[in-house]
């Protein structure tokens, strides 16, 4: 069986591929927001796919940062998946338990993307999936040798708030909001406290949910591109995206990177950082005041 570095493989795939003499490394990149007080390292814990390591983007970030879970340097990047026992010429597949089918793991699939590493795929369908598919599960965890991992971050992936904010005017690029839609209007409140919904002027509501079917699978390339037309985003332009935190807006990178885009820029502070500090003309709202 050839090994593949699509960004999407089925449970039946990565079950094979489980099998066989490679170079795969399973990555289970469960994360949820605070107010679910659900703990993932717990849930992983307890039951997670055969030989898989947990990821937390909580603790591979720039904790120099006060927002959540931003970037890290090349270095702790590096260290921290070498610890997991990712090297460089590694197949990493991420997946996470949300019922949505993927929540968390395209953010990572975008980390290592970000730092370099192209042979990163996400298991289409997440947890859930694999155990519908009556694919197995396990409790057992074994620390992984120490692999060699090298980090090179394509920093054209990567947005600033001074970069959006000069976007308003040279609108060089387009801008994507992830995030679902009535917290996009400033209807539905933030998932964060002191942080009021809103959007940034100028851009495209394209919530995270729209990309995956019921079954929790990303929908197919031809659905992906019409949803895309349907929002008036223009794949053929250059596009940079936000959520709340960087999380879901990687959905949108993924999928863009299905429909064949050379690679969408994630906005890493997001609303978060953007409700903060932008000046209140640069905050629209339906509901502006009525969340705090």
């Amino acid at each position: 069986m050839a090994l593949q570095t699509k960004a999407l493989v089925s449970s039946r795939w990565l079950a094979q591929a489980l099998l066989a003499p490679r170079k795969v490394r399973v990555l289970d990149a469960s994360w949820y927001l605070p107010k679910l007080r659900k703990n993932a390292k717990s849930e992983f814990k307890k039951r997670h796919i055969p030989g898989a390591a947990f990821f937390d983007i909580d603790q591979c970030c720039d904790k120099t940062s006060p927002l959540d879970h931003m970037l890290p340097r090349e270095e702790v990047f590096a260290d921290y998946v070498g610890n997991l026992g990712v090297g460089s010429d590694t197949h990493v597949v991420v997946y996470d338990g949300s019922e949505f089918g993927a929540f968390s793991a395209p953010r990572v699939w975008w980390m290592f993307r970000v730092f370099g590493h192209g042979r990163v795929s996400v298991l289409d369908g997440g947890l859930r999936n694999w155990e519908l598919e009556g694919q197995p599960l396990s409790d057992r965890y074994a620390r992984p040798a120490q692999a060699e991992f090298r980090a090179s971050l394509n920093r054209s992936w990567i947005k600033t708030y001074e970069d959006v904010l000069v976007n308003l005017d040279t609108r060089e690029f387009q801008l994507l909001d992830a995030r679902p839609t009535g917290r996009f209007r400033g209807l539905e409140p933030e998932p964060r406290d002191n942080r009021e919904p809103g959007h940034i002027p100028g851009s495209i509501s394209v919530p995270f949910p729209s990309f995956l079917s019921p079954s929790g699978h990303f929908l197919p390339r031809e659905r992906l591109r019409a949803l895309f037309a349907r929002a008036g985003v223009d794949l053929r332009r250059p596009a940079c995206v936000l959520c709340g935190s960087a999380v879901t807006a990687c959905h949108v990178a993924l999928a863009a990177h299905e429909c064949g885009h050379p690679g969408v820029a994630v906005y890493d502070g997001g609303w978060s950082e953007w409700f903060t500090r932008a000046a209140p003309e640069h905050v629209i709202s339906e509901g502006r005041g009525k969340h705090l």
